[in-house]
């Protein structure tokens, strides 16, 4: 037995709190840089707080075009923990920017060195499954027999199946793939986090999550998942000459499968995301003259521990000492 320790987690959704309420005051106005900027700044103010001597391993932006979080750039007091870090300020930027649903801040946690490093790629392959189905899948079978495994797992049918599916070109044979074995789909064109998410959580309606999204976005997916079970398959899946080049050039071996248990080799795991846009999945950011409402979703690996979190913030008490600017 041991005694409860400290939750990073929790810590940690302060940070997503803080992009989240600075980011939503550009909901709908079409910058999406503008948006993505006021949470990077957001983020990087409330991780000087955090007792943790981090490294970012998935984040954005160039080391030159600071401040953006990127990659090897060292975040926390520098005390504590020895930690990779994986950040998103705002995913899904366009969603944020046209005010539509599901743009969400995220933060994953492990301990240094059990990240997987994307280097050069920028694409991946995935296939995401609640934990019933984990062992019932295979990237490289067919559209309709992981759907009949998945569906069999879940004590479904096919046509009962819901699967988050990104809207993209690339997509047009997997949809149609998708149609003809019977399930449903739901198409979004951007936050393929969400979408592993979801995949994730009993309450939501998808059941598997399909096609290719960006490679950081499946480490802080794998993230979640090692908090809550389920699995994540997927394959590096360049979508340009120079990405595949550049990734032949670096040594890897683009017929490799990893799992969720490849891409984050620790499973003490802390995941943080808190809702910008809103979404049936997770609410977003909700303003009156006097504050500010947020809800956000706490995971810790170690105890496979799911919360769900609604903060009240008032502006008059949390301005007299916020070094962000909400108001």
């Amino acid at each position: 037995m041991e005694a409860p320790d400290r939750n990073l987690a929790l810590d940690l959704v302060r940070v997503t709190e803080a992009a989240a309420l600075s980011s939503a005051r550009w909901l709908g106005r079409g910058d999406k840089n503008a948006g993505d900027q006021a949470a990077v700044d957001a983020m990087r103010l409330s991780f000087d707080t955090i007792n943790i001597a981090g490294v970012i391993v998935i984040g954005e932006g160039e080391k030159d075009e600071a401040p953006m979080l990127y990659g090897g750039e060292e975040v926390g007091t520098g005390t504590g923990p020895a930690m990779d870090v994986a950040v998103d300020p705002v995913e899904g930027t366009r969603l944020l920017a046209y005010g539509r649903p599901n743009a969400i801040s995220v933060v994953g946690v492990a301990p240094r060195g059990s990240m997987f490093d994307p280097g050069p790629s920028f694409y991946m392959q995935k296939l995401v499954v609640p934990s019933a189905a984990r062992d019932a899948v295979d990237l490289d079978a067919p559209v309709a027999d992981n759907l009949k495994a998945v569906a069999k797992a879940l004590s479904k049918d096919v046509d009962d199946l819901v699967v988050f599916v990104l809207d993209k070109p690339r997509h047009q044979q997997l949809i149609a793939d998708i149609r003809t074995a019977g399930a449903r789909i739901q198409l979004h064109t951007d936050g393929d986090v969400a979408g592993s998410l979801m995949a994730l959580d009993p309450k939501d309606m998808v059941d598997v999550m399909m096609g290719t999204g960006g490679t950081p976005e499946g480490v802080l997916s794998a993230c979640a998942i090692r908090a809550v079970g389920g699995q994540m398959f997927a394959r590096l899946d360049p979508q340009s000459d120079s990405e595949r080049q550049n990734l032949l050039d670096s040594g890897v071996d683009l017929k490799r499968v990893l799992t969720a248990e490849e891409l984050v080799t620790s499973p003490d795991t802390f995941f943080a995301a808190t809702g910008i846009s809103g979404g049936t999945w997770l609410e977003g950011v909700s303003f009156s003259g006097s504050g500010a409402v947020t809800h956000s979703l706490v995971l810790r690996g170690k105890t496979g521990t799911m919360r769900r979190i609604e903060s009240h913030h008032t502006w008059d008490k949390l301005m007299r000492f916020s070094a962000v600017k909400y108001d």
